[in-house]
């Protein structure tokens, strides 16, 4: 005789908090900061390195490790990726001085950001699904990686410094889009 099985169904439930804000947080606060030694206010120093490390590096790759969790294949490529960005390029700046490897010369940081722009280019293609605040950071960022290659590859620096003021821009506007989801969340949004 067979018995009825008493197996019920659950329904997984995500309660797990939204870290799309701590990965844009972390990336526009370094990128401001950065770009503003990039329109020339100031030189780079430990403060962003510190902050390309810990909060525009680790913080994002975090992020982008809580993406996955979740499931986002977006979120989960873009922040670890961006996170991960932020330690290549400090390790760049931080090697040669520490005389592990020659500095990278104008091409090949060039070549380095033009990368970078291209694959922007491709995940800002993918937020035209998302939404529009998205879409101003992916699309502004792009802008300010192929102009710091183009500043990069011909040494002029009125180019790297108009690439500062876009990259103060691009960060503000991720600074702006991590907060309203904090702040949407808080009211139920």
């Amino acid at each position: 005789m067979q018995g009825k099985s008493n197996h019920t169904l659950f329904a997984a439930v995500d309660s797990t908090a939204n870290p799309a804000p701590l990965g844009l947080l972390g990336f526009g606060m370094t990128t401001v900061l950065l770009n503003l030694h990039n329109a020339g206010f100031f030189a780079l120093g430990s403060m962003i390195l510190a902050m390309g490390i810990f909060y525009g590096g680790i913080a994002q790759v975090i992020a982008g490790i809580m993406e996955w969790k979740k499931g986002n294949t977006f979120g989960t490529t873009a922040f670890t990726s961006y996170g991960l960005f932020w330690l290549t390029l400090v390790g760049l700046l931080v090697m040669p001085k520490i005389e592990w490897i020659d500095a990278s010369n104008s091409v090949a940081m060039g070549s380095y950001l033009f990368m970078w722009g291209l694959f922007t280019t491709v995940m800002f293609i993918g937020t035209l699904k998302i939404n529009r605040r998205l879409q101003f950071v992916f699309g502004s960022l792009a802008i300010l990686f192929f102009l710091l290659a183009i500043g990069d590859w011909t040494g002029n620096s009125a180019i790297t410094h108009l690439a500062g003021y876009e990259g103060i821009i691009c960060g503000f506007s991720a600074i702006y889009t991590g907060l309203a989801q904090v702040l949407e969340e808080l009211n139920g949004k």
